[in-house]
């Protein structure tokens, strides 16, 4: 049985209620929601997604238009680990495609996927606002800027050892 079809448990559920309120207007409480969904499932199923809208009193439909408006929230399974490249011009000016294709190959898979191994997803971003280090790169929440080859491969590795 995969994540999604199991219920919130009964502690993320307190928490979304003690979110709830702390805001004046439950929805108020709806990125914080999410996030703490992901934040124990790595991403946000439709399943958990109805069960946070009936907590926070709104709509599926409202609360997916939140989630799929945030980037930094996934409605897909991703990776253990989440890559997110960024293509603003600065970090193209500065090698972004080279770095794109290193990593596709490096990872044997293309922006938007997800290693066999289940290990690294790689995503493109607009920007990552870091445009004087560029380029640059989120890893989970941890931000890199002047990327370049040898460091990239030190990342993917370091990632890599993570799982072992």
């Amino acid at each position: 049985m995969s994540t999604a079809e199991h219920p919130l448990p009964d502690d993320l559920r307190a928490d979304i209620a003690a979110l709830v309120r702390e805001e004046l207007h439950p929805r108020g409480a709806s990125v914080a929601a999410l996030r703490l969904v992901q934040a124990r499932f790595r991403w946000i199923s439709t399943a958990h997604l109805r069960e946070v809208a009936e907590l926070l009193r709104m709509s599926v439909e409202d609360l997916d238009g939140i989630a799929t408006y945030f980037n930094l929230l996934f409605r897909k399974p991703v990776g253990q680990h989440v890559i997110m490249l960024c293509d603003s011009v600065s970090c193209w000016i500065m090698g972004r495609e080279h770095l794109c294709a290193h990593l596709c190959r490096t990872l044997g898979i293309r922006p938007g996927e997800t290693t066999e191994d289940g290990a690294i997803t790689l995503l493109p971003i607009v920007c990552l606002g870091h445009c004087d280090h560029a380029p640059a790169l989120l890893v989970n929440e941890t931000l890199h800027g002047n990327v370049d080859i040898a460091s990239l491969d030190r990342l993917t590795d370091t990632l890599r050892g993570t799982l072992r």
